[in-house]
């Protein structure tokens, strides 16, 4: 099935019934389908085919969910950007996925305008209101087009063009080794895929209501709102997330279905102290993954809303989804099988998983190597690079670089990273972007960032430093100088200062030994 199809469907069948709400702004299916209809001949008037790119950066909004089902109409493919990034950032991105067409919300357009002159293929620039409220936006700034000005003459027929299960639909950065961002390129079919997978999980059906608070640049959230439209469900969207609003939309929309990093709920727990003398009635399913949770945490979570949990193990490269520990497993757990929460789960539906040597082969039982995953939801390739493809990519299995072993009942039980990747609040950080950022400053000898654990966000961000005239740097200065160079969440919240970095023979950094005395006793290393 083609994504826009689920769109069109509902909207023919059940065309009254609430498709999103944010805020006080609502569409019904019917309207949402008629303006996704208007974005897709918007898209080919301005000169795009099918496979070319539109960028998009914002906060959550109605429009950035629709963007979506538009662009799958005409076969152009979206990149949603992490508004959390710095500007040098978004320009290697959008230069990187030649994106034509640059639409971007107002909070963020002085950061695009600096860097607009550096923008190599962009020809159309889109202004986004807050909230999406028709008429907000500056309308004569001359370098912007307001996105209601854009629609306004766009006619609400279907543009009618044909489509296959191969074609992108959308493209999705990670970070890489080298410190440059990849775009994982997903195909219909890899998220049809794993819209089945999850919906067979959630069990979601025509009643599901659904909170979206995850950033939609965020695989977790991109796939959630496809699931809940996929079933005839609807989505109550809030623009950032707050634990406070969050506890009271629940609530408030009698959401059924919720999807949050182990960082929110930990939030939620904390920030909303009367959480425990609250219900939530109409809450059937809580899913988290991303990063690491506290046994203990997942554990109060679970006797606060008093629903079933699923865990989701995967990375942007499968889609969402490889592994789900699923809601029967959490209550084995809690009724005498406590080691099953320190486990990410076993294969999703469709899916295939095995732990392989440095040979790729696969080993046995309760033995650590490297997760594979094989199945129809991975990515099709890095756009633009393809000797990372083929190193992740081979013979049909796509190689993780995520540390693990799997027991003789089929559950994965993470250990560590091969790859260094740190996860901090369910963002992806590699420290190689971290310490390239570090050397620039003009006392650093030498660097080397770890991950180290954190009750609130799985990881935070730890720097070891050689300065070049043995004075140490004050924090503050380093976080300061760090600002001007990455996205808030890459920053180092800790420093130690070495006289020199461990580094094998060969000139590697020992991070393995860096990292031990930080995580020695702590069982469940990566979530």
């Amino acid at each position: 099935m083609l994504l826009h199809e689920y769109m069109e469907y509902f909207a023919r069948e059940k065309g009254s019934d609430l498709c999103v709400q944010m805020d006080t702004t609502s569409f019904s299916y019917e309207e949402a389908n008629r303006r996704c209809n208007q974005i897709a001949h918007a898209l080919v008037e301005a000169g795009l085919k099918r496979g070319d790119r539109i960028a998009w950066l914002s906060k959550n909004c109605i429009d950035l969910m629709l963007i979506f089902y538009a662009a799958s109409k005409v076969g152009v493919v979206p990149v949603p950007l992490n508004y959390r990034l710095a500007p040098a950032e978004w320009r290697y991105i959008i230069n990187d996925c030649e994106a034509r067409v640059l639409v971007c919300d107002e909070e963020y357009r002085a950061g695009l305008d600096r860097i607009r002159d550096e923008l190599e293929y962009v020809d159309t620039y889109i202004s986004t209101s807050l909230g999406n409220t028709p008429g907000t936006a500056d309308q004569n700034d001359a370098n912007w087009l307001d996105i209601e000005a854009w629609l306004e003459s766009m006619t609400e027929d279907n543009p009618g063009l044909a489509g296959s299960l191969d074609d992108d639909l959308y493209q999705m950065y990670t970070s890489g080794t080298t410190g440059l961002p990849k775009g994982a390129v997903l195909s219909q079919g890899a998220i049809d895929a794993n819209t089945r997978m999850i919906s067979a999980e959630w069990q979601i059906n025509r009643d599901c209501r659904f909170l979206l608070v995850l950033p939609m640049y965020h695989a977790a959230a991109g796939i959630s709102h496809k699931v809940m439209i996929s079933a005839g469900g609807c989505i109550f969207i809030h623009r950032d997330f707050d634990p406070v609003a969050t506890i009271d939309g629940l609530l408030e929309h009698a959401i059924t279905n919720c999807t949050l990093v182990p960082a929110m709920i930990q939030a939620c727990l904390v920030h909303v102290p009367d959480i425990f003398d609250r219900s939530f009635p109409e809450l059937k399913t809580m899913a988290y993954g991303a990063s690491p949770i506290a046994e203990e945490t997942l554990r109060t979570a679970m006797r606060a809303f008093q629903c079933k949990f699923l865990q989701v193990f995967g990375m942007t490269e499968t889609t969402a989804c490889a592994t789900v520990l699923s809601a029967e497993d959490h209550q084995r757990a809690l009724e005498g099988t406590p080691q099953l929460l320190s486990s990410c789960g076993r294969a999703a539906l469709g899916t295939r998983i095995k732990i392989v040597d440095e040979s790729l082969q696969e080993v046995s039982a309760g033995v650590v190597g490297e997760i594979a995953v094989r199945g129809p939801q991975i990515m099709k390739q890095y756009w633009n690079l393809p000797e990372a493809t083929n190193r992740t990519l081979q013979g049909g299995w796509l190689y993780t670089g995520d540390a693990a072993y799997m027991d003789d009942d089929g559950y994965v039980f993470i250990q560590d990273r091969i790859k260094d990747m740190i996860v901090t609040g369910g963002e992806n950080v590699y420290p190689a972007e971290v310490e390239s950022a570090l050397f620039d400053h003009p006392n650093v000898a030498d660097a080397a960032v770890i991950g180290i654990p954190d009750e609130r966000w799985g990881e935070t961000i730890l720097a070891f430093i050689v300065t070049r005239d043995s004075e140490t740097i004050e924090l503050e200065e380093l976080i300061e100088f760090s600002r001007q160079r990455l996205a808030g969440y890459k920053i180092p919240r800790a420093v130690e200062f070495l006289a020199e970095i461990p580094r094998n023979p060969s000139g590697k950094v020992l991070k393995k030994d860096l990292r031990e005395p930080y995580w020695a006793g702590i069982e469940r290393r990566v979530g």
